[in-house]
């Protein structure tokens, strides 16, 4: 078996999503996904430099072309490059599967559960007021039968700006949507880097009242491994970072220094499926949970469902509310339903998706900035929850 091509679509139903299919002599093909939101047209170049070395190899030897593809970029990791590889790592996959005519969660050790569990989150586009959150949570709860959800209350927050004032009313927003869901729902608050390390701690002591699940990012993403350490040991919330963090060597000083609780690499940017499942057992290894970022195509969140299928310390999906509709929109093949906050795994050879070309070209790429520190904004073009 030989690649014969590599084609790349940018669809852009709410954020850019960037797609990749990678083509064979044997007509058999296999998708990925290399999705940023805001880098799309970068990775697509990316990948396009990939293919020169991918055509007229087997696709099925993930491991050489991985390391090979890494060797040769020459830098250190870089979020460009690990996308490119990334997408082009869950193509071969989906080859690798579809060509032995099983899920790839079969080729990574086999299943440990048989259903995933999932949390909320993109519930709450466009809210611009505390009384918004805490009525699009109840409705997520009520209506859509959330047990989990996931927000951010800090938008506009900068970690050098950010008065007394503003943090109170992060809290008030907490407060709130505690009170509005009960103490049975599960909330995860995410930071997005918001955070100074003492900003952090007491932070983190102030909202302990609430009963988090965990605290998503509350330092920048540059900051010192050693200061995320710091926070990570003055509380008993579990803290959970990653989502910006690529490939194993890098993630592998937030083990060591115990710097978190729990990660959330994303399968776009860390490396793919190969490298998602190196990093899941490295932190197996390390008592640290598992629980990947997923805000993105259905590509991505399949890949994400068959290494979460297959990982021990995995802990809860992200399942974003506003996205079904899109996958329906661009799917052949309906995704694996949400039931009682479950969903079952993929069935079908591969990663079990299969996009529509056609629909690929309805939606066109649009450019859109990753702007967390301005007042939240939905997405042009895009729906919100229905």
């Amino acid at each position: 078996m030989k690649v014969t091509a590599i084609k790349t679509y940018l669809y852009k139903p709410t954020w850019n999503w960037l797609f990749v299919k990678v083509e064979t002599d044997e007509g058999i093909y296999g998708w990925g996904e290399g999705t940023t939101q805001a880098h799309d047209r970068d990775v697509e170049a990316c990948i396009k430099n990939f293919g020169s070395y991918l055509i007229g190899k087997d696709p099925r030897d993930i491991e050489l072309h991985w390391s090979t593809m890494f060797r040769n970029a020459y830098w250190r990791p870089s979020f460009i490059i690990s996308s490119a590889m990334s997408a082009l790592d869950m193509a071969m996959w989906d080859i690798l599967g579809k060509s032995l005519g099983v899920p790839v969660y079969k080729l990574l050790g086999g299943a440990v559960r048989d259903r995933i569990r999932v949390y909320h989150n993109g519930w709450w586009f466009p809210a611009k007021s505390t009384d918004d959150y805490v009525w699009l949570a109840e409705r997520e709860v009520k209506e859509h039968g959330a047990k989990a959800l996931k927000w951010d209350p800090f938008w506009g927050l900068d970690v050098f700006t950010a008065t007394e004032a503003d943090i109170r009313k992060v809290l008030d927003n907490v407060a709130r949507v505690r009170k509005a869901v009960g103490d049975d729902v599960e909330l995860m608050i995410d930071c997005h880097s918001r955070l100074n390390t003492k900003g952090a701690i007491r932070f983190a002591q102030a909202v302990r009242e609430y009963n988090p699940a965990w605290f998503e990012e509350p330092l920048p993403t540059d900051a010192a491994v050693e200061d995320l350490a710091t926070v990570t040991a003055s509380t008993d919330i579990v803290v959970l970072t990653g989502e910006r963090v690529v490939t194993r060597w890098c993630f592998r000083d937030y083990f060591e220094k115990r710097a978190c609780d729990a990660i959330n690499p994303d399968p776009c940017h860390a490396g793919g499926i190969s490298e998602m499942k190196k990093i899941a057992d490295m932190a197996h290894a390390y008592y640290v949970g598992f629980s990947p970022h997923s805000a993105g195509g259905p590509v991505m969140v399949a890949s994400n469902l068959h290494v979460e299928a297959c990982a021990p310390n995995f802990t809860i999906h992200e399942f974003f509310a506003v996205d079904p509709p899109y996958y329906k929109e661009v799917l052949k093949e309906p995704f694996p339903a949400l039931v009682d906050e479950y969903i079952q795994l993929p069935d079908r050879p591969g990663l079990g998706v299969d996009l529509n070309e056609e629909v690929l070209s309805t939606r066109p790429y649009e450019y859109h900035e990753m702007n967390f520190w301005s007042e939240p904004q939905v997405p042009s073009g895009g729906k919100l929850r229905q």
